[in-house]
């Protein structure tokens, strides 16, 4: 399901809880993919929202996070399961479908 711009995360957030209570789980062991592009902060402010509500599993993409030493980019890597986007779209798809 595309949920459109980082405008509308909130709506994503909500449809995804609404989806873990429904199924009594939790957010992160439902088959979801969140993929965010670096091409506003606001996707940044989506990202710090995630990582603080403990979803995991996020694709980021194209490129890491510039203001984030490697260091600490490989920890939140570790620690939420953060993913980078590839070069092959067709491969990108195959991958977020699998999921």
């Amino acid at each position: 399901m595309d949920m459109a711009q980082c405008n509308d995360a909130y709506g994503a957030i909500a449809v995804a809880v609404a989806l873990a209570e429904a199924f009594e789980c939790s957010v992160n062991d439902l088959p979801l993919t969140l993929v965010i592009s670096w091409f506003e902060q606001k996707a940044v402010t989506v990202l710090l929202t995630l990582l603080h509500l403990g979803v995991k599993g996020i694709t980021l993409g194209p490129n890491p996070l510039a203001f984030v030493s490697p260091n600490v980019f490989n920890l939140l890597q570790e620690r939420y399961d953060l993913r980078l986007t590839g070069a092959d779209a067709e491969e990108e798809l195959r991958l977020t479908m699998s999921d």
